[in-house]
């Protein structure tokens, strides 16, 4: 089984492990398994064993937190060398001359960057293909890896990398966790803070993408440069409120996915917390500002693409989304905020399924209309948009699992501030209800 990143970082750090050979180990996965997993855009090969041999000779080496870590990133953030192309062919492919923010910052805290994974064009969709290849669910490759951080969600959970990077503008991190088995956290508003992005006018963040709690804290404390967030602790004694309603549908949940809750609830409640139903306030007005961000973002960042190269489906999103532009409204969060806040005011984490239906079959939707993405999209994502709009941190973790191999993942959200709380509740998760890391383990 392929080591922990905390774990591989250890060794490392004691000169226990050479980061050349870990980095050659995951290129060599990577090459066998990737053919059929398509996570990856571009694997960096010659490029990532240089790293390694560089990380290596740091001076700092026995300070560096993921040093040696292999990682995966997604394919919207500048690394040196390489061009983001935000799953398209219709934006330069001028590659850039220095790191951006989160390249930087990885390779600060010691990690090697293997490659970029694979993404739906400007990331709008949850299943990440394009002319090139899909991202395949390792627990059932006949399911798509979910989206649009779906290539590093495969890379995780097929155990070619132990940690990636992701983004998450309406459930993009989440979701494919959650479709994958594996551990996803978004942030909270502005913990991860990025000059110059708008993302999505405030619904996305950066966050990472791992197979156990502890690999999750690490990964978000470079990513927030907050290094206390690594430090797991047990958290305090909660009120935990447990929901399966579908926000505004109530669209029929499959069993699994309820049934996860419930046992998460019964988890939570043997480990002392206090646990009861309970439901928000979901508001109409809050889910059609969240759609409104969704279509007005990515036409925002359009402007940067060639709109005649788009695929046909995208090019429909855009042209909807600029109708949509003049609905995004701070108006609209605020008045979700009153209802998150008194909510939250009264429990301290919220507990709901993470989808709200099965993942995509895998197959070429970039080819399909934007009708036939958009309706499954909206189905599958009905638990996880309204927390970005919110900008409360929110987790994926898994629980059980479908009779169709697809993990039952559920949703820990928490007020601002509770990212170190989300993190302490899933590491209990994870103690008391071990789940397979990856494929085959």
């Amino acid at each position: 089984m392929v080591k922990t990143a905390v774990e591989i970082a250890a060794a490392v750090r004691a000169k226990e492990l050479d980061p050349v050979q870990v980095t050659q180990e995951a290129l060599d996965r990577i090459a066998a398994a990737d053919g059929v997993v398509g996570a990856f855009r571009r694997v960096r090969v010659q490029e990532a064993l240089a790293e390694a041999a560089a990380v290596a000779e740091r001076a700092d080496l026995a300070e560096l937190p993921l040093a040696g870590v292999p990682v995966a990133v997604k394919d919207v953030t500048a690394v040196e060398g390489e061009y983001a192309s935000w799953g398209s062919r219709a934006g330069s492919s001028k590659v850039s001359t220095e790191d951006g923010e989160i390249a930087r910052r990885l390779r600060a805290a010691g990690a090697v960057i293997v490659g970029l994974t694979r993404v739906p064009e400007l990331c709008i969709w949850p299943s990440s293909d394009d002319p090139d290849g899909t991202a395949r669910n390792p627990r059932n490759p006949s399911y798509a890896a979910g989206g649009s951080s779906g290539g590093s969600a495969a890379a995780v959970a097929a155990g070619l990398v132990p940690i990636a990077h992701g983004t998450d503008g309406m459930g993009s991190i989440r979701l494919p966790s959650a479709m994958c088995g594996i551990v996803g956290l978004k942030p909270g508003k502005d913990v991860v803070r990025m000059p110059g992005e708008t993302g999505w006018f405030g619904l996305s963040t950066h966050g990472p993408m791992t197979t156990t709690v502890a690999d999750a804290a690490v990964l978000m404390s470079v990513l927030a440069e907050q290094p206390d967030l690594a430090d797991l602790a047990d958290p305090k004694s909660s009120r935990i409120a447990l929901s399966t309603q579908v926000p505004l549908t109530r669209a029929p949940l499959p069993r699994a996915f309820s049934r996860a809750v419930a046992r998460a609830g019964e988890l939570f409640r043997a480990a002392g917390h206090t646990v009861a139903p309970g439901t928000p306030r979901y508001l109409l007005g809050a889910i059609g500002g969240s759609v409104a961000r969704w279509g007005a973002g990515p036409a925002e960042q359009a402007a940067d693409f060639e709109l005649a190269a788009l695929q046909p489906r995208t090019r429909t999103h855009i042209r909807l989304g600029r109708l949509l532009a003049s609905r995004v409204r701070e108006s609209t969060r605020e008045r979700w905020l009153e209802q998150t806040e008194a909510f939250f005011s009264e429990h301290d984490v919220l507990v709901t399924p993470m989808l709200a239906s099965l993942p995509l079959k895998a197959r070429k939707w970039h080819e399909s209309s934007w009708i036939a993405n958009a309706l499954p999209s909206v189905r599958v994502a009905g638990f996880a948009g309204l927390w970005n709009l919110a900008g409360y941190p929110a987790m994926s973790v898994p629980v059980g699992v479908h009779p169709s191999g697809i993990p039952a993942c559920v949703q820990l959200v928490a007020a601002p501030g509770g990212e170190a709380l989300l993190l302490g509740l899933a590491a209990q998760l994870e103690a008391a209800n071990p789940w397979p890391r990856t494929t085959g383990s």
